[in-house]
């Protein structure tokens, strides 16, 4: 009774500590992200962005992708991907106000999407 009770414990905690962990990870990746959102976004507003500023974030969300693939669904991936192409491209075109349309989907996603992976009550239920 003793060994069965210990185990529980034991799994309630890794489960505990894992979900604490990915809140933590998913969270601070997130907040790199988003800094590098904004910075382009406050280039577009310039209108000083150009497309290797874009490709640039592109790429680093490319790299934040890889790490973020074994905590977050795909479809949450797949969706900043494809906001994310977007705003190269319009930025590559120089259409800074539909850029910047995109890009603040993007902003928000960034500040939304990491509290889905809080371990809360409502997450959890």
């Amino acid at each position: 009774m003793v060994k069965s009770l210990t185990a529980i414990a034991v799994a309630a905690a890794l489960l505990l500590g894992l979900g604490v962990f990915e809140w933590f990870f998913v969270r601070a990746e997130f907040q790199g992200f988003r800094e590098e959102v904004q910075s382009l976004y406050d280039k577009v507003e310039e209108e000083t962005a150009n497309g290797e500023d874009a490709k640039a974030v592109q790429t680093a969300w490319e790299k934040r992708k890889e790490r973020l693939h074994v905590w977050i669904p795909h479809n949450d991936v797949t969706r900043i991907d494809d906001y994310m192409s977007e705003s190269v491209r319009l930025i590559a075109e120089q259409s800074y106000t539909l850029a910047l349309a995109k890009l603040e989907i993007l902003l928000h996603l960034s500040e939304c999407l990491p509290s889905t992976y809080q371990p809360a009550l409502e997450n959890i239920l």
